[in-house]
């Protein structure tokens, strides 16, 4: 072999050689990659089942306190006897059904009285404005009308007229009793004088219809007749359309005055429960302006057609208005009690439910002299009573007066901690 063979035969073994050490290496390389890759894999899979775990571990604390208590607090029988604080068992009661309706306060139509004059005139003096309290027969304006002067210059002549038959008719009385005169002459002034006591009467009564008193007849009647406008009743003034120097006549209404002592709310009833709607039904009124005052009334008509758009029937409360606190225009809410037929449930007081940080709780008694405020689900409300879905179980005692001021102090930061009694523990 000579040395050109040799040297090529070297060159050869020593490539193919490099090229198997070179395929082992990277063999073995990729089978390291792939075991801390599957290694990674575990590690943040058991990662994610920890968070996991970690998560509902989390939630089910949050869930529990969700439902549980809100605060305690704690105070002796003394402090609780001195704030008015009454401690009862949870009792179950039937609590009536209640339908709730909005309505529109209006005036009375039964107690609204349009003031007009009875004759024409001209309106001289405007004795009473809008928002006036007035009684019945005070004169709110007066007129001077031509109409009025010529019914008393009238009323004054069969005034006269009547004297003169009255004296005529004693002159003739004395003649006849002398036997100078013929009892015929007696009969005839008799009836002169009824006549005239006749037409006296009806001319008193035109004054009196035209707004004029007996009182105001009185005297020598020589003073400018003027016509008083009165008020037929008691109550305010809701409208005015009297000006001085402005003429009247009965067909226009100078005054509108409202009795507000007793006003209407008309309610839309739903065609669904006009079977629960009666009339004499008992109903309970509120409105936005006192979120704190509720007046009673009382169904006094329910219409006899359905609104073809909203499927509802017009029916009309009519309520006591004490100072006057609801005004026609105003909207109003009304709760219709129904009967007490459904099962008792657990109820309370709307006073011993509070609003704490956006939840409704009861404060419950934990021992003589520790509360806990529970969270409460409440349900429907009937006669100051609102059921208690969940929260509170009957015989638990709970404080029925005086929980304002559990949550007052509560609210000073007075807490014991998150639970009561022995749950502390």
């Amino acid at each position: 072999m000579t040395k050109k063979g040799i040297i090529i035969g070297v060159i050869l073994a020593v490539a193919i050689g490099g090229g198997l050490y070179y395929r082992n290496l990277q063999s073995s390389g990729n089978e390291v990659h792939a075991e801390h890759k599957e290694a990674g894999h575990k590690e943040e899979k058991g990662g994610h089942e920890a968070a996991g775990e970690h998560k509902g571990e989390k939630e089910g604390h949050e869930g529990h306190a969700e439902h549980g208590e809100a605060g305690c607090i704690k105070m002796t029988a003394e402090v609780q006897k001195q704030n008015g604080v009454v401690v009862v068992p949870a009792k179950k009661q039937r609590l009536a059904g209640v339908i709730s309706v909005t309505g529109k306060v209006e005036a009375n139509a039964d107690r609204i009285a349009h003031v007009s004059p009875r004759i024409s005139g001209k309106v001289v003096s405007v004795k009473s404005s809008l928002g006036d309290a007035v009684s019945a027969g005070q004169a709110l304006a007066t007129l001077d009308s031509v109409e009025l002067g010529e019914a008393l210059n009238r009323y004054h002549q069969s005034k006269t007229k009547l004297a003169l038959a009255q004296s005529n008719m004693d002159r003739i009385k004395n003649l006849v009793e002398k036997k100078i005169a013929a009892r015929k002459d007696i009969l005839q002034a008799e009836t002169d004088y009824k006549t005239s006591q006749t037409e006296l009467h009806t001319d008193e009564e035109r004054l009196s219809l035209y707004g004029v008193a007996s009182s105001d007849l009185k005297g020598e009647g020589r003073k400018k007749p003027l016509l008083p406008v009165r008020s037929p009743i008691g109550g305010i003034i809701t409208e005015k359309h009297a000006i001085v120097g402005e003429l009247a006549d009965p067909s226009k209404s100078l005054y509108t005055v409202a009795d507000l002592t007793s006003v209407w709310v008309m309610v839309d009833i739903n065609e669904k429960d006009l079977a629960k709607v009666h009339r004499g039904q008992a109903a309970t009124v509120r409105v936005g302006a006192f979120p704190d005052l509720k007046l009673k009334g009382r169904i006094t008509y329910i219409a006899d057609l359905v609104n073809e758009a909203s499927r509802t029937v017009k029916a009309r409360v009519e309520v006591a208005n004490p100072g006057r606190k609801l005004k026609p225009e105003m909207f109003a809410t009304v709760e219709l009690t129904l009967a007490a037929d459904a099962p008792p449930v657990v109820a309370v007081p709307e006073d011993a439910v509070q609003d704490l940080d956006g939840k409704k709780v009861v404060f419950v008694a934990e021992g003589d002299a520790e509360f806990a405020a529970r969270q409460i689900e409440p349900g429907r409300m009937a006669s100051g009573m609102v059921e208690i879905v969940s929260g509170l179980q009957e015989g638990e005692r709970y404080a029925v007066k005086g929980a304002f001021i559990l949550k007052s102090e509560l609210k000073k930061g007075e807490v014991v901690g998150d639970t009561c009694g022995s749950e502390k523990k």
